[in-house]
């Protein structure tokens, strides 16, 4: 039967055969390396090399084939590549489990990136690795004295017959054996159900694992066969110091990423783990009282913050829900449940592009997560920061840009200013009700929105028919403070000009000192009714006093409109509007919206 530690070496994998081993009975003089680590991706392959490279030199990284990449240090003469693992291992330099390896392992090389050093021949070791040549032991030893016998060899571990693997197989609980086929599964030789039971589609998949090792095809996995797949699987979390915590407080006990995360603050209804390693994880224990009305709160509020992008899957049932969030820079999957009164959860923030260890460390929490006694006190904490912007201490999710609109049909279409809805991923209507771009005209800085639902407008805008006076009273509504307040306010004014600065016949100067978030607002004359949009301040070389404002008319609206298939209503309204009704009207047709990224 084939040693374990034989095929450890032609699987070239990251596991250390003993020097001893006769695979490795070759020339003195032959050219090798010391393989320190191995990683299933190029990514991280290259992260460990480049930490390596600052400790230690002639560091390189090679594909190995099937997915990983080995780093090692070399090449050097066999005699001086002992002497190095030797020095570094005894150093703790490298992991102990680093070995000798030849050049044919090797393939493409990765790191430095753009050196190929496989066929440049052997190095000097670093000056800091003492090498001595070999002594003659005669000569070495003093004449009058016997010479002391070299101690003998460890044997290697003996590894069993398959009747013995079968017996020990026998002893193996229903989740041992699942995730022995979940291994499986993961290095590609196991594509049917993750039952525990071993069929005859699991032992030919151990059988082809076996194989592809350089172990005995029996298709029954020995004691060690199975700890080495194991390790294999394992291997991507090697360093996320994946360990179960006990959290009385919130009464949660999970396994987290130790190594990358860490206490940090309680804001109920979350204990927070921040990042203390190099990747940026975090995560967050969710614990509080509640019902159904409760969670379904919670499902909402989640959604609003910055940690739980807008892509990616939702599903809620009645008594859980699981939210999964995804942009460029991280992954975030929140997991919570309802049971006896009390929500209990978690949400593990990850960066995206390693989805691979992602994944494994959700699958670990998912399967460690233990109810313990007890919910998250809501005084605990008592958080120092308080703002509208903030959720227990998490940032709420803001909008790249924030402007105003209006209602213009009975439908829920709504006006706004073209800079609202460039380059937007999302566009949001008052915060939650997602619409779509039917017009736009750049040129006038004009556009149209409809919603995706149906909306019921307390007010929608009439336009009036009739040129207003110069001089008049004037009124714009909007969202001054781009959604601070939760709704639109009044800036009153006069008009200064039914032209522009240039003599454009579309476009009214304004006496009226607007804010930003005003933008895309209704203006209106003293009867109430709409004379156009206020257009956003002009940015260039020019910077005009602060109450100079402009409004795009409100014929350019309808021309646009109706190139949009929708009809607008007219008023011939005269007299003054009384404030209070003023107020009432703005308020009802006037919106918030919204460009997210």
């Amino acid at each position: 039967m084939i040693r374990l530690v034989l095929a450890f070496c032609a699987a070239t994998l990251v596991f250390s055969p003993p020097m001893s081993s006769p695979t490795f009975a070759q020339a003195a003089d032959e050219i090798v390396w010391v393989q320190i680590e191995a990683q299933p991706s190029l990514a991280a392959a290259t992260d460990r090399a480049r930490a390596y490279a600052s400790l230690l030199e002639d560091v390189n990284g090679f594909a190995l084939g099937g997915g990983w990449y080995g780093i090692a240090v070399g090449p050097y003469r066999r005699a001086d590549a002992e002497e190095v693992l030797r020095s570094y291992v005894r150093d703790g330099l490298v992991p102990r489990d680093s070995f000798i390896q030849l050049s044919i392992r090797f393939r493409q090389q990765f790191w430095p990136i753009g050196a190929n050093v496989l066929n440049n021949g052997v190095i000097e070791p670093p000056a800091s690795v003492a090498t001595t040549p070999a002594e003659d032991p005669a000569e070495a030893a003093p004449q009058d004295e016997p010479l002391a016998e070299a101690p003998a060899p460890e044997p290697e571990p003996a590894d069993e017959t398959v009747q013995e693997a079968r017996q020990s197989e026998r002893l193996l609980d229903g989740q041992e054996r699942r995730d022995l086929q979940i291994a499986l599964q993961w290095a590609g030789f196991y594509d049917a159900a993750i039952d525990g039971a071993f069929g005859r589609g699991t032992r030919n998949s151990m059988a082809a694992w076996q194989e592809a090792n350089g172990f005995e095809v029996t298709g029954v996995l020995t004691t060690l066969q199975r700890a080495a797949l194991l390790k294999q699987y394992n291997a991507v979390l090697d360093g996320l110091g994946l360990q179960t915590v006990r959290d009385d407080k919130a009464g949660i006990e999970i396994v987290m990423p130790t190594a990358e995360v860490a206490l940090s603050e309680y804001e109920p209804p979350f204990a927070q783990y921040n990042s203390i390693g190099d990747i940026g994880a975090r995560v967050l224990l969710i614990s509080q009282e509640g019902d159904q009305d409760t969670l379904f709160g919670l499902y909402d509020i989640m959604q609003t913050l910055e940690i739980v992008p807008l892509n990616g899957p939702r599903e809620r049932s009645s008594t859980s829900f699981e939210l999964i969030g995804e942009n460029g820079s991280i992954i975030s999957q929140t997991q919570v449940s309802l049971e006896n009164g009390q929500i209990k959860g978690f949400t593990l923030i990850w960066p995206a592009g390693d989805e691979e260890r992602r994944r494994r460390v959700i699958a670990e929490m998912s399967k460690s997560l233990r109810r313990l006694p007890g919910v998250l006190d809501p005084a605990e904490g008592a958080g120092e920061e308080q703002a509208v912007d903030l959720v227990a201490g998490l940032q709420v999710r803001q909008p790249r840009i924030a402007r105003s609109g209006f209602f213009v049909d009975a439908d829920g279409a709504v006006a706004t200013t073209s800079e609202a809805v460039q380059g937007c991923g999302r566009l949001t209507i008052d915060g939650d009700t997602e619409a779509d771009v039917i017009a736009v005209d750049s040129a006038s800085g004009v556009a149209l929105l409809r919603p995706r639902e149906a909306l019921a407008p307390l007010a929608v805008a009439e336009f009036g028919v009739q040129a207003p006076r110069l001089q008049s009273e004037v009124s714009v509504a909007g969202f001054s403070y781009e959604g601070v307040l939760s709704a639109a306010t009044l800036t009153f004014g006069t008009l200064s000009d039914v032209r522009g600065l240039q003599g454009e016949e579309s476009v009214k100067r304004l006496s009226l000192g607007a804010q930003a978030g005003d933008a895309g607002g209704p203006v209106f004359d003293a009867s109430g009714n709409v004379m156009g949009m206020l257009l956003p301040r002009a940015t260039g070389a020019r910077e005009l006093p602060e109450d100079v404002s402009f409004a795009v008319d409100a014929a350019v609206i309808a021309e646009l409109a109706s190139g949009a298939g929708l009809t607008l209503e007219a008023s011939d309204r005269s007299g003054t509007i009384a404030p209070r009704d003023l107020r009432l009207a703005a308020q009802g047709m006037t919106v918030l919206v919204s460009c997210w990224d």
